[in-house]
């Protein structure tokens, strides 16, 4: 099967197994507040996943891997959730820039992004790619198999 890339595989599914990959390869630096720190103001608690760093790390490799560009701001508003404020009506908040910053910073040192020196923000390396896409691949095959 030739020819299969991100788009292709399910959101949560890919996350999932991406996480799994970043975790096993043991490379990605997790800063030492990840288990103390909320991910946004919006939020009551820190995260209760101890692998909660991981996973968002997957995730913004995987959103940066679908558009050309992205930088610290657009994932703090798409990490970003609804603030309840008692009685007063909800509001939508950015997440912490801090975390997605940290994250973007880690997958840089690892080589899956890049800093993107004419527009700004963090671009997908070659290798971040081709990284991507192959779990990609073996996650659409595990899928498969569990379907047979």
């Amino acid at each position: 099967m030739g020819g299969v890339n991100v788009r292709d595989v399910d959101a949560a599914k890919f996350i999932e197994a991406y996480a799994a990959f970043l975790k096993r390869q043991g490379r990605l630096p997790i800063p030492a507040w990840t288990d103390t720190v909320k991910t946004s103001n919006s939020k009551e608690l820190p995260p209760q996943n101890i692998d909660w760093f991981y996973i968002r790390s997957a995730a913004i490799a995987r959103h940066v891997y679908l558009r050309k560009t992205v930088g610290v701001g657009r994932l703090r508003k798409l990490h970003g959730g609804t603030k309840n404020r008692g009685a007063r009506p909800s509001h939508h908040v950015d997440a912490s820039g801090s975390v997605d910053r940290k994250a973007m910073q880690a997958l840089e040192k690892i080589g899956v992004l890049e800093h993107d020196e004419e527009k700004g923000g963090r671009r997908i390396t070659q290798s971040g790619q081709r990284d991507l896409d192959r779990i990609a691949m073996s996650t659409l095959e595990a899928e498969e198999e569990d379907d047979e």
